[in-house]
């Protein structure tokens, strides 16, 4: 029966993430196991293509955790679990880009291997992550943040030149997930990236590359 109950708490601390409507809670997990993303989904490549487009008005109504899975999965995740190969490419295969989630909630790191949210921080920091009004109100705005360390090989320019590209292969993957689904996204490179780095505590060898705001079109309630 205590196993039951801690159960059912821990699901109900996980909903709180996205789901609309959730009392506010004292304390949240530090990691969220997210579902299976649903990979069967999803319209056909070139109809895609022709909705792809950047969208700047957005509902704030919160995405469910399972969309969002299956969002970071088609961003970032590992499709080919034989060699944890990846659904977008990165150059010598360095998978230097880490994907930021921030929502009303807290901030958290997408764990592709483990396909699971890791908490960073336990506040609200969309305002901060780009200079647009409306990144305070959407519900996910995603980080794309360039960790150098794994570039140990690279020249400085080389890790400034192939990080850009690798998290431009990530947010193009969100713009076709999101065309896919009938979602509002757009990339933003207009973002206060001394006051971002500090306030998500990144290390020296972290840098902010690009945001990505995304959530479901101005007027759905």
């Amino acid at each position: 029966m205590a196993d039951a109950k801690k159960i059912s708490q821990v699901g109900a601390d996980v909903g709180a993430l996205l789901l609309p409507d959730e009392p506010e809670r004292a304390t949240k997990p530090d990691v969220v196991k997210l579902p299976v993303p649903k990979t069967d989904i999803g319209k056909p490549l070139m109809q895609v293509l022709k909705l792809r487009h950047s969208s700047r008005e957005f509902s704030q109504k919160k995405l469910p955790l399972q969309l969002l899975s299956s969002l970071l999965w088609a961003a970032f995740g590992v499709n080919r679990a034989e060699t944890g190969g990846r659904t977008s490419p990165s150059a010598h295969d360095w998978e230097e880009i880490d994907v930021y989630v921030a929502t009303a909630d807290g901030l958290y790191v997408y764990d592709a291997r483990k396909h699971a949210l890791k908490r960073v921080l336990a506040k609200d920091i969309r305002p901060q992550t780009g200079l647009q009004p409306y990144v305070a109100d959407a519900p996910i705005n995603l980080v794309y943040v360039a960790d150098l360390s794994r570039m140990a090989e690279a020249t400085q320019e080389e890790k400034a030149y192939y990080s850009g590209p690798d998290a431009g292969f990530i947010a193009q993957n969100v713009y076709l997930f999101c065309a896919s689904e009938g979602l509002a996204t757009v990339v933003r490179g207009l973002i206060d990236r001394p006051a971002l780095t500090k306030l998500m505590k990144l290390t020296p060898n972290q840098r902010v590359v690009l945001a990505q705001t995304v959530g479901y079109p101005a007027g759905t309630c």
